[in-house]
């Protein structure tokens, strides 16, 4: 080997050092890469449920808590205002919500029965996931097995309780499991929405929806999941457990946490549900979601051998602050407010601001001004599981609005003279304050410890886009709305044009983006074009007049095949008649490429193709016709007109290239507006009897030449479903078993009342659950008019 082969191999070894250098450099950066916050949706004391309404309570002055509501009567029974009572509890006050009773089964293909029996927990977790999702501007399509992981943060399930001490054991159905048990928390949000990402509860008490957040961003970025959802969750129905946390004395006699001063004296609770969707930022720039903020790293651990399971330890703490600062790959000078945990004991506040100190203030040599410490349980109550998530939606909102809120409930409280404040490079907010100037990154972080005594922090960055587009010139837009039926029709399209009213430009050209692309699609539908926002808004407020007479189209499900020409007349002839638009737009072609124009406008295209957002025009193997005869803006309205139409008409669209260039999903889109009703099991409860099913009109599809028998089977047969299902409306014969809330269980209780009535052996295939009610019905009777012997009829009732 001579010195130039040597030199050779030296060269190519130092290359191949580089490269894998390299690679490891790339793998370490995407284990450390930034997480889009991009939507969230929650139930908080007070009846916060938005953002807006979140952030303006925050810089607002008092608290949300109120007395036991009258739905909780064991609470009420066990409360005794003298301390030391066996069996009783001293706290007649909580951070409680306004109303956990209603919820609209409906919307998520529930039936009433199985509605009763779930926990109002896995009810709202579905209500903010679907919110979180669409202000997050991300369609959910059940069918098509969106790439979502799912994790919830939960420790108790009390509601299902209620039915555990009935001496009358035949209620308890096999709802009473899936309503009440922890891991279907998270398995029916996948459920409901078709998520095939991993989904998993999680209890580390009340750290519980910060561990879940830690866990979501590692599976997001292990390649897992493309979205995550975390969800934290907590109602308090158990008498219980409020006497057994007097008997521990862990809770203020008032009910308020007074986190930090020197009336500390307990913890105050308080319920809760709050859903975040996270996705990796570079897919989040990518498809132009709406960024709230980025969640830079996090960290979990635990006391281990400390002084007591339930007792916070302060090296603990300091140690996941530190772990949770490697991740994120900060300074810790970098930090300007913690969310502490602080839940208002004399025991735990000490020993948390000790642990921050240490690690982010008097030990931070660089460190500018004092570390601002804020804590929203002394507003709202602790909500234990979900109390990490109520923090979390808190410091997004400050890092958006570059303030930092205040965070006592009264300004003028004391502090805590157990805390040695003189020392500390460390300072409560008393008012409101702009975000410190001194600091070049916005960067905040939260911490969650659990009384188990698993802890976790996680550190949150503002997002600070540069918006270098300016103004747009004022354009006509399509703004589509769909509900599943006609009451949230009406609702959404007013909600819309609250929202529409007044705005510039670019924000309508945003939210005309979000409502075509960023919402589910169903059947009661309208839609509307204008050229400004208040155009639009009076639009939709005329078209909500309205909204109660339309009835709900079927999707239309095109094939775009070649077609003869007699064929294409014909559908040609068609669409001239019902599509006056259309039949305008193009000029004289053959039939076929006369249909394949129109297809093509329509969106049913290739992928080769598009639609032209400049100056719109139909595409066609690559051929640009112009809509001949108009102007730009002519054109794109006739244009808008015509997808209206063929929207109200029942055809799905993916109109992404409508939207003009720059513009982004909007947050502020009013999310679907639920029809509740109330499904509650009532304390104590007595034996329920069968749902009367009164002026209920047969919704069987009869042919004319039915028999009297087996038209009687048929409304028997309903009759009979309707029962199981608890409702007194109509059931729809064209949609299927599960649409209407039907499920395994109910096919079996059905398939053994049809059995026992008729004395036959039904077999399972008559009951299949994906085809419509009236083919299920028609077997059943089929079946029961072909059993040899049997007689046919129904006896009266």
């Amino acid at each position: 080997m001579n010195e130039q082969d040597l030199r050779k191999i030296i060269e190519d070894q130092l290359a191949l050092s580089r490269r894998l250098k390299a690679k490891i450099e790339a793998m370490e950066a995407e284990q450390h890469a930034p997480i889009a916050i991009v939507g969230m949706g929650f139930r908080l004391p007070g009846g916060i449920d938005s953002p807006n309404a979140y952030w303006d309570f925050l810089q607002g002055e008092g608290d949300a808590l109120s007395d036991i509501p009258d739905n909780r009567p064991s609470l009420k029974a066990v409360f005794d205002p003298i301390t030391d009572q066996l069996g009783k509890s001293y706290v007649n006050r909580a951070g409680f919500l306004a109303d956990v009773e209603h919820f609209d089964a409906k919307f998520f293909g529930i039936s009433a029965r199985e509605a009763e029996a779930l926990d109002p927990q896995q009810r709202l977790l579905l209500e903010t996931s679907w919110e979180a999702m669409e202000r997050a501007g991300i369609a959910v399509r059940r069918n098509e097995r969106l790439n979502a992981g799912v994790f919830v943060g939960i420790m108790a399930s009390e509601y299902p309780e209620r039915r555990l001490g009935l001496k009358d054991k035949t209620t308890i159905d096999p709802y009473f499991g899936t309503g009440g048990g922890h891991c279907f928390a998270a398995g029916r949000i996948s459920y409901a929405m078709g998520f095939s990402g991993p989904a998993m509860s999680v209890d580390t008490a009340c750290s519980s929806s910060l561990v879940a957040l830690h866990l979501a961003a590692r599976s997001l970025r292990n390649g897992e999941c493309r979205y995550a959802l975390v969800g934290g969750t907590n109602l308090i129905f158990s008498a219980d457990l409020m006497v057994s946390l007097c008997q521990s004395k862990a809770l203020a006699p008032d009910g308020r946490s007074k986190t930090f001063t020197s009336e500390a004296d307990g913890y105050g609770r308080g319920e809760g549900i709050g859903t975040l969707v996270l996705m990796p930022l570079a897919d989040a720039k990518r498809e132009g979601r709406p960024i709230l903020a980025l969640l830079r790293g996090t960290a979990v651990n635990h006391d281990g051998a400390s002084s007591g399971l339930t007792v916070p330890s302060g090296p603990a703490q300091q140690e996941v602050i530190a772990a949770a600062l490697k991740d994120a790959r900060c300074d810790p000078a970098d930090i300007a407010y913690v969310e502490a945990h602080g839940t208002g004991t004399s025991l735990g506040d000490p020993i948390e601001i000790q642990a921050l100190d240490a690690t982010l203030g008097s030990a931070i040599e660089a460190r500018a001004v004092p570390l601002r410490i804020g804590n929203v349980k002394s507003r709202i109550g602790h909500l234990e599981a979900a109390s990490g998530i109520a923090g979390v939606v808190k410091v997004v909102l400050s890092l958006r609005n570059g303030v930092i809120p205040p965070s006592l409930s009264r300004r003028d409280a004391g502090l805590s003279p157990m805390i040695d404040w003189k020392n500390m490079n460390v300072e409560v907010p008393r008012q409101a304050t702009s975000w410190p100037q001194a600091y070049q990154r916005r960067l905040a972080g939260v911490s969650s410890f659990g009384l188990s005594g698993t802890n976790a922090h996680a550190i949150f960055e503002a997002w600070q886009a540069v918006d270098t587009s300016e103004e747009p010139a004022p354009a006509e837009e399509l703004v589509l709305v769909s509900a599943r039926d006609a009451a949230a029709l009406r609702d959404l399209a007013l909600g819309y044009a609250a929202e529409l009213k007044g705005k510039a430009t670019a924000a309508v050209a945003s939210l005309a983006h979000t409502s075509r692309v960023g919402r589910s699609i169903f059947p009661f539908r309208l839609a509307v074009t204008g050229e400004s926002g208040s155009a639009l808004a009076a639009a939709l407020e005329q078209a909500a007049k309205s909204a109660a007479r339309l009835e709900a189209v079927k999707p239309v499900k095109p094939i775009y095949r070649p077609a003869t020409a007699q064929a294409a007349l014909l559908l040609l002839s068609h669409l001239d008649a019902e599509f006056p638009h259309i039949a305008t737009m193009v000029p004289e072609l053959t039939a076929e490429e006369r249909l394949d124009a129109v297809l093509k406008a329509l969106g049913i295209r290739s992928q080769k193709d598009g639609l032209a957002t400049d100056h719109p025009a139909l595409v066609m193997a690559g051929q640009v016709l112009p809509l001949l005869g108009k102007t730009s803006a002519e054109s794109r309205s006739l244009f808008l007109k015509a997808l209206a139409t063929l929207f109200s008409h029942g055809l799905d669209l993916r109109l992404d290239a409508l939207k003009a260039a720059g513009c982004t999903i909007s947050p502020d889109l009013p999310v679907y507006a639920f029809q509740r009703q109330r499904f509650w099991i009532e304390e104590p409860r007595h034996q329920m009897d069968s749902l009367p099913l009164q002026n209920v009109e047969a919704a069987v599809l009869i042919d004319d030449a039915v028999s009297p028998e087996r038209l009687e089977l048929l409304q028997f047969v309903e009759r009979e479903l309707q029962e199981l299902l608890r409702t007194d409306d109509a059931l729809d014969a064209s949609m299927t078993f599960l649409e209407v809330g039907g499920d395994s269980f109910i096919a079996m209780l059905l398939k053994k009342t049809v059995e026992q009535r008729y004395d036959i052996d039904l077999p399972l295939d008559a009951l299949a659950t994906d085809v419509p009610l009236e083919i299920v019905y028609g077997r059943i009777a089929d079946h029961i008019l072909s059993s040899a012997g049997n007689r046919v009829g129904v006896a009266a009732e």
